[in-house]
């Protein structure tokens, strides 16, 4: 079982950090390059983290960092997503935003029809021709390479038994309930990783313990619930979301598409931090309130179980949003290109950088002992 609490801790570069670090990472499959620019400018910035939570494309990179020493994560996440956009010729040469666009939706085709390397890669029959209740009647693609490629750059006992916190969801495709897996609570491998992204129908379920899964993000795309609830000491939250809430009318088919899938994806992550975000400031007033009783009622039971029923961790949210380029349509998720690639891990990069410019605003709030979300890269 990782214990996350023994390690020691540690001050990034004009950051005091608390005496948790989370990194909370939605699902977005190909977007999934702008988290790992984010964890690799976390890394430069100093910023050590305890606690890594994912659902989709983010368990993969999460499991990827959890599973890895600091010396190797880099190089292990790097691997998998070069290896990912490897089979795509790379067209560096620059383009306006109509030839992109082709090139980009050009792409996406050429993925759903010959898969991702290491990731997935087209059944030989059609569901149709599969027997009923098989994985194979139940998905389009075959995700075996997901776990060889797991299985080679994962250290499965380190993941388990280090220093690094690792939390997955899924959800249970007959009961519909959502479910964590929790390297804090029991012993994790390829299939859990596999679970949290078996998007359907594209996707196969993933048997665990008898039980069938499909990608978490069917439920909730983002794991900040959990962190949230299964929190223990004061905490600062990257939470890394691939889809935005916020952006402009669309002006043909493919922005409706696009408009739709950020609507359908941001609108769940958004009420979750919201709601969420909105709870513990109004439990901290109550908390303020109840400190301001005179001492004769401080003692009394009904103040001290609305105490122990309101008293939380202060939690420091900062939100990193990935905001798509004019070119990128409505398939930017499953657009496996090396030069998309190697764009979004900047765009993660530049806008940790912009948020460690402002870090002054987040120190505070550390300091101050207060929960507050913060957005530091508003465009």
């Amino acid at each position: 079982m990782a214990d996350a609490e023994s390690r020691p801790r540690r001050q990034a570069t004009g950051l005091p950090l608390p005496d948790t670090v989370a990194l909370v990472l939605q699902g977005g499959g190909a977007l999934g390059a702008y988290q790992a620019g984010v964890i690799d400018e976390l890394h430069t910035a100093g910023i050590e983290v305890d606690w890594v939570a994912g659902i989709s494309i983010g368990a993969v990179n999460a499991t990827l960092f959890a599973g890895n020493p600091p010396e190797k994560r880099l190089a292990a996440i790097r691997t998998f997503w070069e290896d990912a956009t490897a089979a795509l010729p790379d067209f560096s040469l620059p383009m306006h935003d109509a030839a992109r666009e082709l090139s980009h939706e050009w792409a996406a085709g050429m993925v759903m029809l010959g898969g991702v390397p290491g990731f997935f890669r087209p059944r030989l029959l059609p569901p149709a021709f599969a027997v009923p209740g098989t994985p194979e009647a139940l998905s389009f693609y075959d995700t075996s390479p997901l776990r060889e490629t797991l299985d080679r750059l994962i250290d499965w006992e380190l993941l388990n038994n280090g220093p690094v916190r690792l939390s997955v969801g899924a959800v249970d495709i007959q009961s519909g309930n959502f479910r964590y897996f929790d390297t804090h609570d029991e012993t994790l491998d390829a299939r859990h990783i596999m679970a949290s992204g078996a998007l359907p129908p594209g996707l196969p379920p993933i048997e665990i313990d008898g039980c069938w899964y499909w990608d978490g993000g069917l439920v909730s795309n983002t794991p900040l619930t959990h962190v949230l609830d299964r929190q223990y000491a004061e905490t600062l939250i990257f939470q890394v979301d691939l889809f935005p809430s916020i952006d402009e009318l669309p002006r043909t088919m493919t922005d409706v598409i696009a408009r739709e899938k950020e609507i359908r994806f941001s609108s769940r992550t958004r009420a979750v931090s919201d709601e969420r975000m909105r709870l513990r400031q109004e439990r901290q007033m109550v908390c303020r309130l109840l400190d301001k009783l005179p001492p004769e009622l401080q003692d009394d039971p009904d103040v001290q179980a609305v105490r122990a029923r309101v008293s939380e961790f202060p939690v420091s949210l900062v939100q990193l949003i990935y905001r798509a380029n004019a070119w990128e349509g409505g398939a930017r998720d499953f657009e496996f290109s090396a030069r998309s690639m190697h764009e979004h891990w900047q765009a993660g990069r530049t806008d940790v950088a912009e948020t460690m410019a402002n870090a002054q605003i987040v120190a505070r709030n550390i300091l101050d002992g207060h929960t507050a979300a913060f957005d530091l890269t508003q465009r």
